[in-house]
């Protein structure tokens, strides 16, 4: 029912060690709410409890740079646009939802104090996060430690879904239709220069990995 080999199940379950993703999609398939199901851990104890609904900047942190560039176009067009002149929003999570989300969130100090707070290296949290990952633990500490919705990383890191953690329909759009027009300048400016960031570092990690191959001849 829930698409898990029995096998892999019973190996989670001898080592004392089930995936969240396994209990996720156990509850799904019996037809339980995977909060509530997740809940019963004690890493997740207040997950049902404090779960509640994103706030704006999670709902735009979970909307791609393209969809606000053509947001933007749209509105250069379109003065005083309808709902029906505005491009419609792709899905999510996207390539850079989890460090959109936790960016989102960061207070300015949350990378040092979720560190502290689970003895996980920053650098290591960096790595994570620029490999568009992180785990579940660590995503709700983080809510925790920014004092929003516990769920919110889950549903960035893909392993709940909005309608599971009670996230608007629509609430993207509207989000987005609250900023002004300079707001969604500067937006676009932010997901742009990240963008460049990400380039650069891919670009030098292949010079990296040229180098090293040719010093190994």
């Amino acid at each position: 029912m829930a698409g898990i080999k029995r096998s892999t199940l019973a190996q989670q379950l001898v080592r004392g060690k089930v995936s969240e993703t396994t209990v996720v999609r156990v509850a799904r398939a019996c037809d339980q709410n995977p909060v509530e199901a997740l809940s019963f851990f004690e890493e997740y104890h207040d997950l049902l409890a404090g779960s509640g609904p994103p706030t704006d900047s999670e709902l735009i942190s979970q909307v791609t740079y393209v969809c606000v560039l053509q947001l933007l176009v749209a509105r250069s067009l379109h003065p005083n646009p309808s709902p029906s002149d505005l491009p419609g929003l792709g899905p999510f999570p996207h390539r850079n939802s989890v460090r959109a989300w936790f960016e989102a969130v960061d207070p300015g100090d949350l990378r040092q104090r979720l560190s502290a707070k689970t003895g996980v290296a920053p650098q290591n949290l960096s790595a994570q996060l620029t490999a568009g990952r992180l785990a579940p633990e660590l995503a709700v500490q983080a809510a925790r430690i920014a004092g929003v919705s516990l769920t919110g990383g889950l549903v960035a890191t893909g392993l709940l879904t909005p309608d599971e953690c009670g996230w608007p329909l629509g609430g993207r759009e509207r989000a987005l239709a609250e900023l002004s027009d300079p707001e969604l300048v500067f937006l676009a400016r932010d997901r742009l220069d990240t963008l460049g960031k990400m380039v650069k570092k891919l670009e030098h990690d292949e010079d990296s990995n040229s180098a090293l191959l040719e010093q190994l001849g």
